[in-house]
């Protein structure tokens, strides 16, 4: 799985409201932190591309509509949105932190976009209800307690016949290769119980039918690491918290790291993640 996939490093500390009966109403703080840190370097990836290309062709925006990407980060598809709805439509990101809030706002000045930037997440999403006639949630789910109440909000800014396309990991496709098997199941195990919704990816379908929204299409791409990249640090750090919770040995991380090592000389390797991407429509 490539270095700037995220993870969870605070799986010690107990999520906002868990537990309490009171709902969280913010991103947990290192789930934004993650968001923060590796947003647009996981743009590069293929897979990520490819679902970029599949989500726009889906949405299939037209001019004058309005759009909304929620978790914009630095802005890089609120400006293609931008692009397609011309300036009859809008098309605004919304994200939570400062710092990548004014980089997309730089970024849309230094090309000239229409492109809008707006402090907010998805829990709580600054519009009226029924305001827009196309919404994107990229990689944001697996870093939320409440992914329900985000999809809700998500469904009451959408206008009837507005169509969505959430994407997300799913931890749970995690594959790491080499390595002595039980290892990497540890290993694994660590990952996915050290992160907020592990298991974001598979649920969507789910979450938005549920929501009252139609489900149209369903897409997906493994995130594969380049074999240059050897082990990566990703799997050096969660193999290190595997070691810090008792899940393995010291020995044993040094072991996987190693037939890592070797296996990307080799080009026996193989680590990666299966993101999904689920279209859907809010009914007329």
């Amino acid at each position: 799985m490539p270095d700037t996939m995220a993870f969870n490093t605070a799986a010690s500390v107990p999520h906002n409201g868990t537990g309490s009966g009171l709902a969280p109403d913010r991103f947990d703080k290192d789930g934004q932190d993650q968001l923060v840190d590796i947003r647009d370097l996981r743009a590069a990836l293929p897979g990520i591309r490819s679902l970029r290309h599949w989500a726009h062709e889906a949405l299939a925006l037209r001019p004058g509509e309005n759009a909304v990407d929620i978790g914009s980060g630095a802005g890089s598809e609120i400006l293609t949105f931008a692009e397609r709805v011309g300036p009859a439509g809008t098309a605004v990101g919304v994200e939570p932190d400062p710092s990548l809030l004014a980089a997309a706002e730089r970024r849309a000045h230094q090309t000239g976009s229409s492109a809008k930037f707006v402090p907010g997440d998805a829990y709580g999403l600054p519009f009226g209800n029924d305001t827009f006639d196309v919404a994107l949630c990229e990689r944001v789910f697996q870093h939320l307690t409440a992914p329900a109440r985000a999809v809700g909000e998500i469904t009451r800014v959408l206008k009837p016949g507005g169509r969505v396309v959430i994407m997300d990991s799913d931890w749970g496709t995690a594959i790491v290769h080499p390595g002595d098997p039980q290892v990497v199941h540890k290993v694994i195990e660590t990952m996915i119980s050290s992160t907020t919704n592990p298991f974001a990816g598979r649920k969507l379908a789910g979450q938005l039918t549920r929501a009252g929204l139609v489900v149209d299409d369903i897409g997906s791409h493994a995130l594969i690491q380049d074999q240059r990249a050897g082990a990566g640090a990703l799997v050096a750090r969660v193999a290190d918290m595997a070691v810090a919770r008792g899940a393995i040995t010291e020995g044993q991380r040094d072991q996987l790291v190693a037939d890592l090592e070797a296996g990307a000389a080799s080009g026996d390797i193989h680590l990666s993640v299966t993101i999904f991407a689920v279209l859907a429509h809010k009914p007329n």
